[in-house]
């Protein structure tokens, strides 16, 4: 509860000095608070109007708008307001914009490093199945904030997921705990290429088609 308030209501039982000493506040605080009664109430007036056309604002793109739209949207229509009293506003009522999730980066290649040959030559179909591969490295984003890495490897031939990992890094070995087992119908033998899609993707789930990007072989 407010304390000026409850001095304002008590005050005539007990007094303004006694009850301002046991709440810890100063007299004149309060006589302040109680002279600027009314330009808090014009003020409160004010807030809930401009509430109001900020719903209407944010109504319209089905909840997507945020502050610095919202604010150029009330100034185009004449509103004389700034951004920071239309965030207090917005934060008060519980109305929020859509935040694009910032991308992740896992990939700095290193410049220095020798490229590997492209062993598909930007082919990316095959008539026979266990004849050519492609590889991608999918990040899954948690709760906590952290990723999981899903590495996957596709038949180009019948399009089907021949082999997968998941680990909470992108060494080497996650993308050879991904090379189907060799008791499997795709599994790996001289003859047969795969290509890694050297940047990953962050979407939910693997890709089920290879991507456009520049590849790189691997052994």
């Amino acid at each position: 509860m407010n304390p000026f308030q409850y001095v304002a209501d008590h005050q005539r039982r007990y007094g303004v000095k006694r009850l301002s000493t046991v709440l810890g506040i100063a007299r004149s605080s309060f006589y302040y608070w109680r002279r600027t009664a009314a330009d808090r109430a014009a003020r409160q007036a004010a807030d809930a109007a401009l509430a109001a056309r900020i719903r209407a604002v944010h109504r319209e793109p089905d909840g997507a708008y945020g502050v610095p739209r919202i604010t150029a949207e009330l100034r185009e229509a004449g509103e004389r307001v700034n951004h920071k009293r239309v965030a207090r506003v917005m934060r008060i009522i519980g109305l929020a914009g859509v935040r694009l999730r910032r991308r992740h980066h896992t990939t700095i290649a290193d410049p220095a490093a020798a490229k590997a040959p492209d062993l598909i030559g930007r082919d990316f179909t095959a008539r026979k199945t266990n004849t050519k591969y492609v590889g991608d490295i999918t990040c899954l984003p948690l709760e906590s904030g952290k990723f999981l890495y899903l590495a996957t490897v596709t038949d180009l031939a019948s399009r089907r997921l021949a082999g997968w990992a998941i680990a909470d890094h992108m060494r080497t070995d996650l993308v050879t705990d991904a090379w189907p087992p060799p008791n499997k119908p795709a599994a790996a033998s001289p003859e047969r290429s795969c290509t890694p899609i050297t940047e990953p993707s962050t979407s939910a789930g693997p890709s089920p088609t290879p991507a456009a990007g520049p590849a790189s072989a691997s052994p």
